[in-house]
């Protein structure tokens, strides 16, 4: 049997392909008892409208701005590319993509950008630190009819439509798990570098990682979270004042980014091979430091399938048709060197 088309479905209806439209676009001017013909027509045929060619018809283009990260980290450079690639992917289908630039953690700075957005966008999709100021520009943007998703980092309290990412405390608590795992019967201390305790993920990964560590594994003492604005650099040098002021440290779970740092200040302490180390998203560094034993784990979200999911959610909301929730599931990954992709 053939796709079935509009024209079909306005004939068992007995309407106009005009209303049909009207319909499936939810316009006002349609009686109910015309609805629920052309509904039941919908059904019967299981017509599925082809958006991208009403698109073409309506000479309608969507426009979409993604908010990302300043940061040079290897994990955001490839949140870029991935944005890269569905900007060239989806011009074929009348979509925009533009991205701006920010720090995203300086909260006043990312209300700005987001205040900044022209209101002709349809769709914004921002690495959002969650702060009373970035919320109420999210809110805002979502005032003015713009379609707002999160990426990566949530913020659960504003008034956004989606989240893109991982869910963080599971993601912390499996960490914790894996480094009492690997710890079972040491005694002694684990560090918790975090980029900023102001970006959601960073927050319940700490989080989830203490909580599991407190109830599970008492014979590790979880030291008070680091910041380290994700600098490796700045990470190094943090890393290597943990190893002088606690000679007993067994272990170090890195919340965010900046991973480079504690791996050249390990392996430059002569300590890579006594130290669990546990970190966040496989890149080119990581991997090597991985297969080296430098690293034992790491827990990955797919960058690419983030970027997909956010930019599907984002086109679903402009033509109002329904989320298939199971495929926008962020899955988290575990890897240790024999399994790596």
């Amino acid at each position: 049997m053939g796709k079935f088309t509009i024209q079909d479905v306005a004939r068992l209806a007995g309407v106009s392909v005009a209303t049909i439209d009207r319909v499936l676009n939810r316009r006002h001017g349609v009686r109910a008892p015309t609805i629920a013909k052309v509904e039941a027509a919908i059904r019967e045929l299981n017509y599925q409208p082809d958006r991208i060619a009403a698109r073409l018809a309506r000479s309608r283009e969507y426009r979409f701005c993604f908010v990302l990260p300043v940061s040079s980290s290897e994990f955001f450079t490839r949140i870029a590319d991935e944005v890269h690639q569905a900007t060239e992917r989806m011009e074929a289908e009348r979509v925009s993509i533009i991205v701006k630039r920010v720090d995203v953690f300086d909260g006043e700075l990312l209300a700005h950008t987001l205040d900044s957005i022209d209101k002709t966008m349809d769709g914004v999709a921002v690495v959002a630190l969650d702060h009373p100021a970035v919320r109420e520009a999210i809110n805002v943007l979502v005032g003015r009819g713009i379609t707002v998703v999160t990426l990566v980092s949530d913020v659960p309290g504003s008034k956004r439509q989606h989240y893109a990412g991982i869910d963080n405390s599971s993601a912390g608590r499996t960490a914790a798990n894996l480094m009492g795992r690997f710890l079972r019967g040491m005694t002694g201390t684990v560090g918790v570098f975090a980029g900023s305790l102001a970006l959601r993920d960073h927050i319940e990964r700490q989080f989830g990682f203490e909580q599991v560590a407190a109830h599970e594994y008492p014979h590790l003492a979880v030291l008070p979270v680091r910041e380290s604005r994700d600098d490796w650099e700045r990470i190094e040098e943090m890393t290597r004042q943990l190893l002088a002021e606690h000679p007993d440290l067994i272990g170090i779970y890195n919340v965010g980014g900046g991973t480079r740092g504690i791996v050249s200040g390990l392996e430059a302490a002569g300590r890579s091979k006594d130290i669990v180390f546990i970190a966040h998203e496989v890149t080119d560094l990581s991997r090597r430091a991985l297969i080296r034993g430098t690293i034992d784990a790491i827990i990955n979200q797919d960058a690419g399938h983030e970027v997909r999911s956010a930019v599907r959610v984002l086109v679903a909301k402009a033509d109002k048709v329904p989320l298939i929730e199971s495929q926008e599931r962020i899955r988290i990954d575990i890897f240790m060197r024999d399994n790596l992709p």
